[in-house]
């Protein structure tokens, strides 16, 4: 999955390259702009989902909720204070 992320990645920059480099020719500006927003439009809904599925698969969500249990477990980590302050 992790490479499928990467090369995905490396295709998004390529169209937006190519997007840029078709839409600097004076009679393909309109052109330049679809490639560029398709890579765009891919970016968003293909390459984003998969990275963000990929970085929360094996996560438990319940630890990142604020929740009352874990806003005891916070109050108790804290730095331990010291006498001599």
């Amino acid at each position: 999955m992790k490479y499928l992320i990467r090369i995905l990645f490396v295709l998004f920059l390529l169209g937006v390259a190519v997007g840029f480099y078709i839409k600097s020719q004076p009679e393909s500006f309109a052109d330049g702009q679809k490639i560029i927003g398709v890579s765009v439009l891919f970016f968003s809904f293909i390459l984003m989902p998969l990275f963000i599925y990929h970085r929360w698969k094996d996560k438990n969500l319940k630890d990142y909720m604020l929740t009352q249990e874990n806003l005891d477990k916070m109050r108790n980590k804290g730095p331990e204070k010291s006498d001599n302050q």
